[in-house]
């Protein structure tokens, strides 16, 4: 079919970054070992896809387009821009690792264009086909890149761990699919909700088939969030991938996944919102009781951070059961969803960069045979460097919680739209174990300003990524004293839906 190019205006922004990719792609082939030209264009083509989700902001929300299987509304544009910025800024704190290891090839920016391709896709996906194969353009870019060092025996375990649970999620999420399909006759998510809603007041025997694959994708969702029990993946895959991809795999596609969940249970089922809140209840208790414990004992930083994505993404998972409150979908209170959504919304959003920050200092400390993976690496950072400790001083805080870092208002808000839900325990739930969690991040703190250092080596890091890492340090500062701004963009972007 022949589709005006007007109407393909809501995807711009995908065919461009699909265009450039290629571009890359060739380009790499005639450049030989001048990495710096695909590794501008690759940066240069994040930052002008961002600049063009910028523009088309503008376009009225919602707006659709491939048959009403694609979506362009305001959540979509804030996401997709906050991901070309992530992945661009994952790439130049990238390069200097890459460069030492020899991994710096077209290979890594092609996957890394390609998997934030997918995530987009999956951010303005408004059906059930375009959401997995925005998933699947996600992920298996992804098990590529953790494979990226062939002579490495843990990243390629990594890439296999991950490839098989990652296969056994997209099953369950497909076969979840196939049952609401079977219930509702569509597989668009706006006629998912006029018909499941249709159904609940009517027909007991297809609710069982809702139900049913509800069950289902809800597990297809908490793998890719990776909340408890569906985290297995997440600190093997962490620590067996190259520092440069740990950095990726634990920033961008954490917007992507919180995409997902608002599409599949908020767009497409909403009607059975009561019924998925109870099953999101018992993942959120478990992944921030499990992630802050099992966080204690780690002595690797990048397993300790896996752990402690798994505790956040509990948080994450607080607003999104906070929406909804009342007994049956009939009798909900709707008055409060948009606050709650748009809480995770602004914690996503906060987690990603700050994780960033964290993450760029990681990298930072890293060199030529040296992974800086060991929480003791750490030690007397202060000496070393005084400004890049603060900078990861600002982001333990945030990661805990500790004001004025952009964490604390963004824990804040989901535990007052929890409170306003009228699920006080579950607040007080989050808070006890939050304060066991600020154990860990203060750990490092506490070695990097009270402890000799193990390496008197100065640092000295490419002029941009020590720009991009002042810039990202202070960002999480600012938006922890002046967050109204974002916060009331997340309102408005939900409201959109």
């Amino acid at each position: 079919m022949n589709v005006p190019f007007p109407d393909l205006a809501p995807a711009m922004p995908e065919i461009f970054l699909l265009v450039m990719t290629c571009i890359v792609l060739v380009t790499d082939l005639f450049v030989g070992e001048r990495r710096n030209i695909t590794y501008g264009l690759s940066v240069g083509t994040l930052v002008a896809c961002a600049l063009l989700i910028g523009l088309l902001s503008a376009i009225p929300s919602p707006t659709y387009t491939f048959n009403h299987m694609f979506v362009l509304d305001l959540m979509a544009s804030v996401l997709k821009g906050f991901t070309c910025i992530a992945a661009a800024a994952a790439l130049v704190y990238s390069r200097g690792y890459l460069e030492a290891r020899g991994l710096l090839q077209g290979e890594y920016f092609s996957l890394t264009l390609f998997a934030t391709l997918g995530m987009m896709v999956l951010i303005s996906a408004s059906h059930f086909l375009t959401i997995y194969l925005g998933l699947e353009l996600l992920s298996l870019s992804l098990y590529a890149m953790i494979a990226l060092n062939r002579d490495s025996a843990t990243s390629t375990e990594a890439a296999m761990k991950y490839f098989v649970l990652g296969a056994l999620a997209s099953g369950l999420l497909l076969y979840g699919m196939s049952m609401i399909y079977g219930a509702t006759g569509t597989l668009d998510l706006s006629d998912v909700a006029l018909g499941a809603g249709s159904i609940l007041q009517v027909d007991d025997a297809k609710r069982d088939v809702l139900i049913f694959g509800l069950v289902f994708v809800v597990s297809g969702v908490a793998f890719k969030l990776g909340v408890v029990p569906y985290h297995m993946w997440v600190p093997d895959v962490y620590q067996g991938s190259p520092n440069a991809v740990t950095l990726f795999i634990g920033t961008a596609p954490e917007l992507a996944a919180f995409a997902m969940a608002m599409r599949l249970l908020v767009n497409g089922l909403l009607p059975l919102a009561i019924d998925w809140q109870q099953m999101l209840l018992l993942l959120a208790v478990l992944s921030i009781v499990v992630g802050n414990l099992a966080a204690i004992a780690q002595t690797n930083i990048k397993r300790m951070l896996a752990y402690s994505t798994i505790s956040h993404m509990g948080f994450l998972l607080l607003g999104l059961i906070s929406g909804v409150v009342g007994e049956s979908w009939r009798d909900a209170n709707w008055l409060s969803a948009p606050d709650a959504y748009g809480a995770s919304m602004f914690y996503v959003i906060v987690y990603v960069v700050t994780t960033l920050a964290a993450f760029g200092v990681v990298l930072l400390l890293s060199r030529a045979g040296f992974e800086a993976d060991n929480i003791e690496d750490y030690r007397g950072l202060n000496r070393r460097s005084p400004w890049f400790a603060f900078i990861m001083l600002v982001t333990m805080f945030s990661l805990a919680g500790v004001p004025p870092a952009a964490g604390f208002y963004a824990k804040l808000v989901v535990l007052q739209a929890a409170v306003a839900s009228g699920q006080v325990w579950l607040a007080v739930v989050a808070v006890v174990f939050s304060l066991i969690g600020a154990f860990y991040y203060l750990r490092i703190v506490k070695l990097m300003y009270f402890e000799d250092p193990v390496d008197e080596a100065p640092l000295a890091p490419r002029a941009d990524m020590r720009v991009l890492l002042t810039v990202n340090g202070v960002a999480v500062l600012v938006l922890g004293i002046l967050p109204q701004q974002l916060m009331q963009l997340c309102y408005t972007a939900i409201k959109s839906l």
